[in-house]
Formats: C-alpha cells, sequence, structure tokens
C-alpha cells in the first residue's frame, strides 16, 4: 500500500478537523479512530496502485493526492486532483466487502485506479469497519458519500473540479525570461475572466512549509510559483509543490540536455510538464519545439506570442480549466460539414484552444491549427480534395485500390514541412496501428505524416509504415476521439460527429456485380467502384454508435442524410448542413460566457 509510514498518535482531533466528518457524533468517532492510522506520505509516494486491495477509505489532511488510470497503451493517464478535506478509494471501498467469488466470505474488491503524492501530504485511513460504524452513527455520511461519488462519476469524461491543478509553477529556462511579467501578464488575464491568483516567487515562498501552499490553493483560483532553474532550495520547493509545470523557453535558444535537474519532483515523475516557448516577433528558431518537450520531459507544447494578447489569453484558458477543444470526428467527404462548424464557432467569438480528430476530420482540424482563416481552408480544401479526386489513381489492388500519390503530393502541397509541435493551436490526429492492435496518437513529428496515416482507409490507400508499426486509418478504433481531447486539456470540448447518420450502402450495387474490367468499361476510370464504398463504410461504422458523444459539452451532428461518404464533390450543401447545425446548438449553449477571458 505504498512507500509512507504510518505514525502511531492519537488522531481522533484530527479526524474532527475534516469537514467531511463534522457531524459524525463524538462517541463515533472515538470509535472510528480506534480504526485509523494516520500516515505522511512525501511527494511521490504511491497511496495504493491499480490492483491493489482496497480495505481503507482515505481523507487527506493536507497537501494533494493525483489519480491516474492505465491508459489503452499500458500508460498511466491523469484524472485529477485529491485535495485537502477530500476523501479517496471511496469506489473500491464500497464496492469491497462482498462474497464475489460465492465461497461464503467477503473479499476486498481492487482498486481500479493508482493514487500518488502530487506534494507531501497527509492522509488518515479509515478502514471499512470504522467507516461502518460512522456511517451506523450518522446515516447521512452515507448519503454525501454517494453524492461524491455521482459527482466524480458524473456522465463519463466530463469535467470535474477536481480535475484541474491549481498551482502551476513558471520554470524559466534563462535569467534573460521575466518571469514576473508573464506570471503578471496571466494573472491579469485570470482577473478579467473573474478567477484570483497569487504569484509566489523566492522572497515569498522560500522555506515555507507545506500548510502555507495549502492556505494559499485554499482561498485563489491558481497559484502561480515562478523560479529559474537552479541549484537552489526554492527551484527544488518550487516544483515539489507544482500540480503542473511550465517550463518557459526562448524560442531563439536551445535547450540544454538534461534540461531540468534530477528532483524529487512528482509533477516532473508523472510528466506533468509543459513547455511553452517565448516568441518576441522575427527571431531566429535555434531549436525545434519538439525538442525543448523531448529534454524537459513534457507532454504538450504552447507558443506565447508577446506579452499580453490571444496567446496569452489561450494560457490564462488553459490555467483556469477554461480552454476549448474541439473534436473531428471522421467521415470521409462528411467531414466537409467541420469546415461550416467552424465557421459559426468563430463567429460566436468562442476560441478555439485545442484540436484534433480522425481520419478526414483530423485533416480539417490540421487547418484549424495551422492558424488558417475561413476563405483559406475553403480555398485550400477545395483544391485538395474538391476539384479533382484525390483518390483517382487506381490500380490493381495488392494493399490498396488506389496508389496513394495524389494524396501524398496534396498532403505535401498543403501542410509542406510543418511538425505538430510548430502548430499555434495544440493539435493530436489518431491512427490505428494494426501491428499491436492499439490506437496510435499522433502530437509530434510531421503534421502530413500524421494525417497521411490518419486517413488510410484499410483496403483504399495503402498504409503507412513506421519502424515495425503498419498503420490505417484512425476511424478503424476510434472516429470520434472524444476521450483523446479529454486526456489532452481540463477545459470544455465541443464534438461534431458526422458518421451517425450514414444511410447505409446501395444495395443494387452489390447484386451481380461486374468484374473489374467491365466495371471500367461502363463507368471509367474516374468513378470509385463500389467497393470503395464498401471499404469506407467498414472502416467508419461504430458498434457503439453513441460513443464519445456523453464525453462532450457541445455536441453537434449534422443533418448529412443525403451525403455519401465518398460524395467528394458535395462540398457546399455539406460545408453549410455544419455551419446551420452549429449555429443552431451553440445559440442555445452558454460555452461563450464560461469560456471567454477577455
Amino acid at each position: 500500500m505504498g512507500i509512507f509510514k504510518p505514525m502511531s498518535i492519537d488522531i481522533t482531533p484530527a479526524l474532527k478537523n475534516i469537514p467531511f466528518l463534522k457531524d459524525v457524533p463524538a462517541r463515533a468517532m472515538k470509535a472510528a479512530g480506534k480504526e485509523a492510522q494516520w500516515y505522511s506520505l512525501p511527494a511521490g509516494g504511491a497511496l495504493f496502485k491499480t490492483g491493489e486491495p482496497a480495505d481503507s477509505i482515505y481523507f487527506v489532511l493536507s497537501g494533494t493526492l493525483g489519480a491516474f488510470h492505465e491508459g489503452p497503451e499500458g500508460a498511466s493517464e491523469f484524472i485529477g486532483h485529491i485535495r485537502a478535506g477530500e476523501p479517496c478509494g471511496e469506489m473500491a471501498l464500497f464496492l469491497g466487502g462482498l462474497d464475489v467469488d460465492g465461497d461464503g466470505s467477503p473479499e476486498n474488491a481492487p482498486h481500479t485506479g493508482s493514487v500518488y503524492a502530487i506534494r507531501d501530504s497527509e492522509v488518515i485511513a479509515i478502514t471499512r469497519k470504522g467507516w461502518q460504524r460512522m456511517v451506523k452513527a450518522e446515516p447521512e455520511l452515507l448519503e454525501a458519500m454517494i453524492r461524491v461519488i455521482l459527482r466524480r462519476l458524473g456522465k463519463a469524461g466530463q469535467r470535474s473540479t477536481r480535475a484541474a491543478p491549481k498551482v502551476f509553477t513558471l520554470v524559466g529556462t534563462s535569467p534573460t525570461i521575466d518571469l514576473s511579467l508573464r506570471a503578471r501578464a496571466l494573472a491579469d488575464s485570470l482577473a478579467r475572466a473573474g478567477k484570483t491568483s497569487v504569484i509566489i516567487a523566492e522572497a515569498e515562498g522560500d522555506e515555507k512549509p507545506a500548510a502555507f501552499f495549502d492556505d494559499l490553493e485554499l482561498r485563489h483560483d491558481v497559484v502561480i510559483l515562478i523560479s529559474t532553474i537552479g541549484d537552489n532550495a526554492w527551484f527544488r520547493l518550487s516544483i515539489r509543490q507544482a500540480d503542473r509545470i511550465w517550463v518557459m523557453a526562448r524560442a531563439d535558444a536551445r535547450p540544454s540536455i538534461p534540461l531540468m535537474p534530477t528532483e524529487d519532483s512528482p509533477a516532473l515523475a508523472l510528466k506533468l510538464v509543459d513547455v511553452v516557448l517565448l516568441h518576441h516577433g522575427n527571431e531566429r528558431r535555434a531549436a525545434r519545439p519538439v525538442e525543448w518537450l523531448d529534454a524537459s520531459g513534457g507532454s504538450r507544447v504552447f507558443h506565447w506570442t508577446g506579452v499580453q494578447g490571444p496567446s496569452c489569453a489561450r494560457l490564462a484558458r488553459v490555467m483556469s480549466g477554461r480552454s476549448v477543444g474541439v473534436v473531428m470526428s471522421g467521415g470521409g467527404a462528411r467531414a466537409y460539414s467541420h469546415i461550416g462548424m467552424v465557421r459559426a464557432i468563430r463567429e460566436e467569438g468562442i476560441p478555439i484552444d485545442f484540436v484534433g480528430g480522425s481520419s478526414m476530420g483530423a485533416v480539417i482540424a490540421a487547418c484549424v491549427a495551422m492558424g488558417w482563416d475561413n476563405d483559406e481552408i475553403d480555398r485550400r480544401i477545395r483544391k485538395a480534395f474538391v476539384e479533382t479526386n484525390p483518390l483517382g489513381d487506381y490500380n490493381l489492388p495488392v494493399v490498396g485500390m488506389v496508389k496513394g500519390a495524389r494524396v501524398n503530393a496534396r498532403l505535401k502541397e498543403h501542410f509542406g514541412e510543418a511538425e505538430i509541435c510548430d502548430l499555434d493551436i495544440p493539435f493530436f490526429a489518431t491512427s490505428t496501428n494494426l501491428t499491436t492492435g492499439t490506437l496510435r496518437l499522433h502530437r509530434t513529428g510531421l503534421l502530413r505524416e500524421a494525417l497521411r496515416a490518419t486517413i488510410s482507409l484499410p483496403g483504399i490507400l495503402p498504409p503507412v509504415v513506421d519502424g515495425h508499426d503498419v498503420l490505417v486509418d484512425g476511424a478503424v478504433l476510434n472516429n470520434f476521439p472524444v476521450d483523446v481531447m479529454r486526456e489532452m486539456h481540463r477545459g470544455f470540448v465541443v464534438g461534431c460527429d458526422v458518421t451517425q447518420q450514414a444511410e447505409g450502402l446501395d444495395v443494387e450495387e452489390f447484386i451481380n456485380p461486374p468484374n473489374f474490367f467491365r466495371w471500367v468499361l461502363g463507368n471509367g476510370f474516374s468513378a470509385a467502384p463500389p467497393i470503395a464504398g464498401l471499404l469506407m463504410r467498414a472502416a467508419t461504422i461504430r458498434a457503439d454508435r453513441t460513443f464519445g458523444r456523453d464525453m462532450t459539452d457541445v455536441l453537434i451532428l449534422p443533418d448529412l442524410i443525403d451525403t455519401e461518404l465518398r460524395d467528394w464533390e458535395a462540398y457546399d450543401a455539406t460545408v453549410e448542413a455544419g455551419y446551420e447545425a452549429a449555429k443552431k446548438v451553440l445559440a442555445t449553449s452558454d460555452l461563450k460566457e464560461k469560456c471567454c477571458t477577455e
């Protein structure tokens, strides 16, 4: 059950100081105290890990814990913070104590996730027996705990206030970076959004006890600690206290290797680190953004141009949990409707802070991440996909119906050598790794290569080979990757799903079909044979037709009943359908009021 050590003292007074337990009668509290232990958990220590038996419920006295679950590729994915006064491990405790295997004796249910200390914390563990004594004496305690569980479960994947980080440490990689100036700019943006913040530098925070930082969290929405990288006590303290570390770096500098010293920082160990590249105009880039990401062990890259302005406002939204992520599903030509959705979002004045998608939806998302305006997106998509068929270079299939040369050329023409980490708006695309049977998440590397992988419909386009991995269309495993966006940021999610209203296939095309040569004689090489529609439909159909929908804050479903997956020329009507659907949904949404900081 972790590496911490129990402290043998009377903990009844500590139990009384937990707001959750304030109404428990003194006798029950004293009895429960005999079934409880007080632990000191060092930063980075595990309270419990996935699969370990659960026999206690925990309450955080001081410090902050972090909840994690195992992701699809075995990596730990952050769920959220558990702060002072909050319970922990309640789900497994409630499921435990049942005779699961039918042998007549109750078992302890295993924990379904892991919990680590984000910083030095003190925790009280109450056994199941002690908890039952308190509930018997104060039945309303059980009702309160059920409310906690329901709030944390919510609708699958939805926003949780406990998930949002509150303590951000801005780490300067150069003494020439004015961290105070940057922190004040962020604080000003937060204030305009009605959020309170406090900035703590070395003079105010050095050698302060954990209770000092707990109090800051209690009294402010966001706590900003600032420190330049160095071999000193304040730097070590500031990164140990961080919920999230923002590495502030000059875009015209190169990272040192290693960039961050080896410190006992949970945020570093758990990769709760972002890179913020500072741009001052026309500076000469000395390193690729991905180099900063690799050197810092970070997970996201942000770009900050100037001091005040749109870049600062975006970062403030990220800090306050008000950022907006837009997810676009795959769906062949139906994905054109995402262009109309983007136009409607922009007309409403709603910012787009993160963007991503699958298959053709990822292509439209990439246009947004490139910073193109509505006219530029329209011009490029028309040229690349509408004016001539990008899948027109047919051949006798060995691994694909088409050679893919046209698609490769058009992706290179429009996206060039842009890397994903170069993009002003953080972006992701998904593909399916046929070698491992898992989802591949593209958040670094050449943008056009990620797009080529995510649109590689099996049997139509040749797959992308990356080392020993064979990558095909992301729609095969997850055509509406709202869950990926939920892991990427802690704000609001707008999702547009264009596959749910598919009419199916033209049955007549599959009754006594002609052979390949008779088809060509009757239709020519410009028309796609029925197998194209068959493969596209097979790749984008979902067993769970509502997957991802309940994870969105705003869901947009364009009326595309008459648009086929391969109807590449039905551009204008499809774009308009996306625009009208988005305008209708946004007219009844309060998203703009919730997210805007300026």
